[in-house]
């Protein structure tokens, strides 16, 4: 700790402010480098009344700390380090990786070095298919209500999304952008829109989540997507005539290629349930 409060006040060239930074009384830090000075028998420290600064053996000090609290922790990081290793593929659907998940799957990473993970993002019907093929191991994606396959994760409820200013024509079939067949959420779409007695009409197909969020800005449709999984930029379609219909929910599992999980699959669903709540904006 000694080192810390040192190291901390040559950052901040103030013993208050470091204080500030350790969550430390100031008369705390200053016995640290006090009796750091001690033990050492130099001086670190020129002190006045507006500032701090180093004496030439507190440069040497603050590069000596920087190597010994380095050390130290890759020492922790070292023998806390998880024991798992192996290779896990994982596929992913485009919907989920736009916000928190890129940030768990970092994590993850970090609590187990040893994990070689593979990810596939993609349509979820596509990483069915691989899961099927056993070209993938873990895959967390979406399904139908009522469907039998994978671990629930989360509901989400379906909206329509298009541009801020895009308004539909009361008098015209409902101009979709969609991925393509045999997509969930465009399936869905068609059945809904379709039901409703509006009709629909295929303004644009595309495989990539990016290419649907272009189109919908262009005002070339409206895409039906999970609603606290907005692509950037889209919002919920201005309705006031409700022209739309409820498109339902749709739920996101996690299907596993094996029934007895290995332990980096094992780890990673753990991972996933632990912070399902971060994966929703």
């Amino acid at each position: 700790m000694h080192l810390q409060s040192f190291l901390a006040v040559e950052r901040e060239r103030g013993f208050t402010a470091a204080a500030q930074r350790l969550g430390l009384r100031q008369s705390t830090v200053s016995q640290h480098v006090a009796r750091l000075e001690k033990e050492i028998g130099r001086r670190l420290f020129v002190r006045d009344t507006h500032n701090v600064e180093l004496t030439a053996d507190g440069a040497d000090m603050a590069a000596f700390a920087r190597e010994i609290l380095d050390r130290h922790d890759a020492a922790r990081r070292h023998f806390s380090e998880s024991p798992l290793s192996g290779r896990l593929r994982f596929g992913v659907s485009e919907d989920l990786v736009l916000y928190e998940l890129p940030s768990i799957l970092a994590e993850f990473r970090r609590s187990h070095p040893r994990i070689d993970l593979e990810l596939t993002v993609d349509l979820s019907e596509d990483l069915q298919r691989r899961l099927d093929d056993n070209e993938l191991d873990l895959v967390f994606g979406k399904r139908r209500p009522g469907s039998r396959h994978g671990e629930l994760i989360f509901r989400e409820r379906l909206v329509f999304l298009a541009a801020p200013d895009y308004v539909l024509d009361p008098g015209e079939p409902t101009p979709l952008v969609s991925y393509p067949s045999p997509a969930l959420t465009r399936d869905i779409a068609l059945e809904v829109l379709q039901r409703s007695g509006r009709g629909v009409r295929v303004a644009c197909t595309t495989d990539s989540l990016n290419g649907l969020r272009a189109a919908a800005l262009a005002g070339l449709g409206v895409v039906l997507h999970a609603e606290r999984l907005p692509p950037p930029g889209l919002v919920p379609v201005r309705d006031p005539q409700r022209l739309l219909p409820d498109a339902g929910e749709i739920e996101f599992v996690l299907m596993a290629r094996r029934s007895v999980l290995s332990g980096p699959e094992a780890a990673l669903r753990a991972a996933i349930l632990a912070n399902a709540d971060r994966v929703r904006v």
